[in-house]
This record gives structure tokens, sequence and C-alpha cells, in this order.
């Protein structure tokens, strides 16, 4: 039987604050991270975890706005596909189209900002419990594969990690969502170039819309090159308050 002490002392653990981390720390996870999403293998290997989080927000735009969530499938090209019901137009389909591209910078943001308060442990325990929801709607066997590996590295290092490993673990999580979320609209844009691409998330918003493609691809890199500014802040607070910056 769990005492309330010891349950006192895992919430304590949960929301408590870790102490700053050196500035060297954050420079070389930001680094790190930026190798991965610029170099081939890594980047092929990596962006399982962009997917998961694209696909993600796909499903909880489209419960979000009153549709059916279907199911979520994953594959191992990195591919995803997200399926719902409801209305194949109007302002609930526009959002659930637009959360995808949007979702890994913008759960970067959100880790940022939890890692701006050293809110180490519990950014952890939030994305074991988002992948594990999120493991429910998986409907294919390399998507549940590819949930239980990313959730149980998390889970591990969390429960297992000392806090050096742990900080270094989710510094760099959190550069690569941010970073991460830039190349794939790139990437987009690319393969519409060169051979069209009817079924993409821009092209759908096109065929709904009024608007064409470009103007959908344009605005998922703003925003999330916006983010990664604003995230990127936030992360490099203590390589800022280092040199003496406020901002």
């Amino acid at each position: 039987m769990v005492s309330i002490e010891g349950m006192t002392e895992f919430w304590d653990r949960l929301v408590g604050a870790q102490p700053d981390p050196p500035p060297l720390l954050v420079l070389l996870t930001g680094v790190a991270a930026l190798l991965v999403v610029s170099t081939r293998l890594p980047w092929r290997i990596a962006r399982n975890a962009i997917t998961i989080a694209h696909e993600g927000g796909h499903a909880l735009a489209a419960l979000l706005t009153g549709r059916k969530l279907r199911g979520i499938r994953l594959h191992s090209d990195t591919s995803g596909l997200t399926l719902s019901a409801g209305r194949p137009t109007g302002p609930g389909m526009v959002l659930t189209l637009l959360a995808g591209y949007l979702a890994p910078p913008l759960v970067g943001l959100g880790g940022a900002w939890l890692l701006a308060g050293n809110r180490i442990t519990l950014l952890l325990w939030l994305a074991v419990i988002l992948l594990l929801a999120m493991l429910v709607m998986i409907r294919n066997l390399f998507g549940v594969l590819s949930l239980l590996v990313t959730g149980g590295v998390v889970l591990a290092v969390s429960w297992y990690a000392s806090p050096q490993v742990q900080a270094a673990f989710a510094w760099t999580s959190v550069w690569f969502l941010l970073l991460g979320g830039v190349r794939p609209v790139i990437e987009l844009q690319r393969l519409r170039t060169q051979r069209g691409m009817p079924a993409s998330d821009a092209d759908q918003l096109a065929g709904i819309t009024g608007f064409p493609a470009f103007f959908w691809v344009v605005l998922f890199g703003l925003v999330n090159l916006a983010v990664l500014v604003v995230g990127g802040l936030m992360l490099a607070g203590p390589l800022l308050t280092e040199a003496g910056i406020t901002w």
C-alpha cells in the first residue's frame, strides 16, 4: 500500500523545480539537436518523433472541434495518417488540417516554457502521459511499437537517469521539436514542386478554403519559425543570463 508520505514525496518530485542547467549544457544540446535535424541518417530516425507530434496535433484538433476520431497510423517511412469523421469542410476541418505541421514546434514551445521554470521531471512525465493517451488511438503495429519505444525511453530517463542526464535529454528533445518543426515544411514544398502532393495538408486546405496550397506552406513556415524564435529564447535563458542579456 502506498503511504501518504510516499505520495507526497512523489508529487513534490514531480512538480518541483530542478537546479538551473549549466549554460554549456543548453548550448551543446541545441547544437546536438541542430545536427540531428540537418543530417540525413539521424534525421531519418528521429523524424518519427516529429510524426508522432504531427499526427497527435491532427487528432487533438479533431477532438477539440467536435469531429469523431477514427484512428491514427504511423508508418516506418516516417509518414502518418489521422482519420476523423465529420463535415469535410468548415472550421473544424480547417483547424484539424492546420494542426499537423504546427504541432511539433508548439509542443516544443510548451516544453520550453516548462524548462524555463526548470520543471524537467514534470515535462518528462507529461510526455509519457500524452504518448499513452495517443497509444489508445493507434491502429497499426508499427505505430504501437513506435509509441511504446518512445514512451519507454522517456519513462526510463525520468525514473532512472541522474538529474544531469534528465536535463540533457529534456533540453535536447525540446530543441529538436522546435528545430524539427521547420524542416518538414521545407520538405513538403520540395515534394510539391517535384511531383505534386494532392493529399498533403496544404493541398487539402487549398481545396476547402480557396487559398492556394503555397499560402498554407508559407503560413506553416512563418508560424514555426516564430515559435522557434520564442521557444529558443526561453531555452537559451541560462546562456543569456550568463552573458548579462535580459529580454
